[in-house]
């Protein structure tokens, strides 16, 4: 068993840049910055940028009562374009598969570093950690570039009054969900394959 904990110094990276992977896609899915519209009318929207995620859309207003304006972005929502609605059921089920992943790479890792007698139920617990990590990896990458082809195609959000939004922006850029979004994506692909080579 020496020779087993050994050679799985590299799963355990795996299983540390997995679980960071994951933190970064919870954080994604939460953040606000998904697109960054401006504006040019600036009575409304003070700061003349917007932050659109796939939850909700938010601004910072001096006219309104509340400093930071924010409103919901729900799945039924008519004037949600397809790819936040689709954002949002695609990176919960990231948020699920990367937990699940985690649990089956924990569970892997420790099989390798501690005494267990059972080496097929080792191997299975590597496969299904790659799988999971790999099923994440393009859960989450999915709805990152649907969303950012959206942006630099600067495709218009109808939102209805309450949001005091306009219809088009001036021009959009990517936000920074986006990046991280990538990123994580990236890092849970490379566990994955790690989880693979064992």
């Amino acid at each position: 068993m020496i020779y087993l904990a050994h050679t799985a110094h590299r799963q355990f990276l795996g299983f540390v840049l997995g679980f960071l992977a994951w933190l970064f896609i919870v954080t994604t899915t939460g953040i606000n910055e998904w697109r960054l519209w401006y504006v040019d009318d600036v009575s409304v929207v003070t700061s003349g940028v917007a932050w659109v995620g796939i939850w909700r859309a938010c601004f910072y207003s001096h006219v309104l009562p509340e400093a930071e304006y924010c409103r919901s972005i729900g799945v039924s929502d008519s004037f949600a374009p397809a790819e936040i609605p689709s954002a949002q059921v695609l990176m919960m089920l990231a948020v699920i598969t990367g937990l699940l992943g985690n649990v089956s790479a924990a569970v892997a890792v420790r099989f390798a570093y501690f005494s267990v007698e059972d080496r097929r139920n080792m191997r299975l617990s590597f496969a299904m950690a790659g799988a999971l990590y790999s099923v994440t990896a393009v859960l989450s990458l999915v709805p990152l570039v649907w969303n950012m082809t959206a942006v630099l195609n600067n495709s218009t959000i109808d939102f209805p009054p309450e949001f005091n939004l306009p219809v088009a922006p001036v021009r959009q850029s990517v936000g920074a969900a986006i990046g991280m979004g990538m990123l994580a994506s990236i890092l849970m692909l490379i566990s994955g394959v790690i989880f693979f080579c064992y």
